[in-house]
């Protein structure tokens, strides 16, 4: 099986392609160039590894819903963008999304991949699995030949309703920084103190090689919560035993 590993980078603006509603680009109390974007659906965006695509954002457009807390976020910290509206519904992203595959077809500009992503966790949707379902029906109709990805940090795929839409989109992309809990706690912040890298090792397996590992990988000094610290990851400690947890999980 040919095994792919995507390695992120921080984030940078995507350009927006004919749309009305550009992503949000909010102030920071931390200094941070932080985004915010449209929800249910923004886009589409020209993205370096998927080509054409449409974003899906199950959280709210007017802050950050995420089990984690990365300091490295481009929709910033989640205590400085609690939002207050709600999540979008199955029927209102079902509704936006064939209004705007409609809207495209006519202007004879199909995506490439419709993209779960956005301001915060999308799997932590109570309806994931049906807007996946959906999804994938709207996407057959309109876009046969797109992809449905989605971007996940692997904390709900322990959920057995969130993991059979996962074993149904196209790229189940779950986040691997590494597999050492001190830099994950430092680094990438989980929310609830249960979160064990090794039990999310564990899970991705259940996905039997169905799934894409992306990962941050970064060097250099920054400042936690006023201190410097060092998120050097790059080194042999990091990867190597990371590079064993990959191969565990056939990683396509």
């Amino acid at each position: 099986m040919r095994k792919m590993i995507t390695f992120a980078r921080p984030h940078q603006l995507l350009s927006p392609i004919g749309t009305n509603r550009p992503i949000i680009n909010t102030p920071s109390p931390n200094n941070m160039s932080t985004l915010l974007y449209p929800s249910p659906i923004f886009g589409p965006v020209h993205s370096r590894r998927l080509g054409i695509s449409l974003g899906i954002n199950l959280m709210p457009s007017d802050g950050k819903v995420c089990t984690f807390d990365c300091i490295y976020c481009e929709c910033g910290f989640n205590k400085d963008y609690i939002p207050r509206q709600k999540r979008p519904t199955r029927e209102a992203v079902s509704k936006a999304l064939e209004a705007k595959l409609r809207q495209m077809r006519q202007d004879g500009l199909l995506p490439d991949v419709l993209t779960f992503a956005g301001n915060g966790e999308p799997t932590a949707h109570p309806d994931f699995d049906g807007i996946i379902d959906d999804t994938v029906n709207l996407r057959d109709r309109y876009c046969p030949d797109a992809k449905v990805s989605v971007l996940s940090n692997a904390t709900f795929i322990f959920n057995d309703r969130v993991r059979a839409a996962l074993m149904k989109v196209d790229n189940n992309i779950q986040k691997l920084d590494t597999v050492d809990m001190d830099y994950i706690r430092m680094v990438d912040r989980p929310v609830k103190s249960s979160y064990r890298v090794e039990q999310i090792i564990a899970g991705l397996k259940a996905f039997n090689g169905h799934v894409i590992i992306q990962s941050m990988f970064m060097k250099g000094i920054t400042e936690i919560d006023g201190h410097p610290v060092n998120v050097d990851n790059t080194g042999e400690s990091y990867v190597a035993p990371w590079l064993e947890a990959v191969k565990a999980n056939q990683a396509r």
